[in-house]
């Protein structure tokens, strides 16, 4: 299956990164609606980052191991994910390269569907605890294995993120997940994040 990306709710936005920015100065950010794209944009040119840690951004993610791996690394994300230790993975979720070509994305297919096998065949079969089987098992599914996760990250962290993984420099399959969760922040969650956006280089939504 492929991955996918949910964005699942959001906090904040352009507004509370200018009221966290104007905190020093006082007054109503209401009052200078105006002055908030200029502000945002100074903001990110000059590396004031700390504004844009005060909003929050709720993603479910379904995605190959190496793209977990990916999302691991960057440290200010909260991750939640499902767990092969204290649960049966149910639904056999695999991911196939989508520019791979039919022979070799069959020969992965057939390695994954009989992975998964070994794996509930050694669940039920291994002689030691069903929990250490559990926990065990999971040594035969391949780097295709698909896991659900539950993750929220600030806007600074979500902005970092996309300059290093919206990248062709990136691997395809986290690119390709960075690309539909700013889509997402783009154009669902009401034009809230439109200026903070465009100011780190991300565009206004489409």
């Amino acid at each position: 299956m492929k991955n996918s990306v949910k964005l699942e709710g959001w906090y904040g936005g352009d507004l509370t990164h200018a009221q966290a920015a104007w905190t020093s100065s006082g007054g109503d950010v209401n009052a200078r609606l105006d002055r908030v794209p200029a502000l945002l944009k100074m903001l990110a040119e000059n590396e004031h980052g700390t504004p844009f840690e005060r909003s929050l951004l709720h993603f479910s993610v379904t995605c190959d191991t190496a793209s977990h791996i990916h999302f691991l690394k960057h440290r200010m994300f909260s991750i939640n994910g499902e767990s092969a230790r204290y649960r049966e993975f149910i639904g056999d979720k695999y991911y196939i390269p989508v520019d791979w070509d039919p022979i070799s994305a069959d020969i992965l297919e057939r390695h994954a569907v009989d992975s998964y096998s070994q794996y509930h065949m050694t669940i039920d079969d291994c002689p030691v605890t069903r929990k250490r089987a559990k926990e065990s098992a999971r040594y035969f599914l391949p780097y295709a294995t698909q896991v659900n996760l539950d993750m929220s990250m600030n806007f600074r962290s979500f902005v970092h993120f996309q300059k290093l993984r919206n990248s062709e420099h990136a691997q395809l399959e986290i690119r390709e997940i960075a690309k539909t969760m700013l889509e997402l922040v783009k154009n669902g969650t009401d034009g809230a994040f439109t200026h903070s956006l465009t100011a780190h280089g991300l565009g206004p939504p489409n």
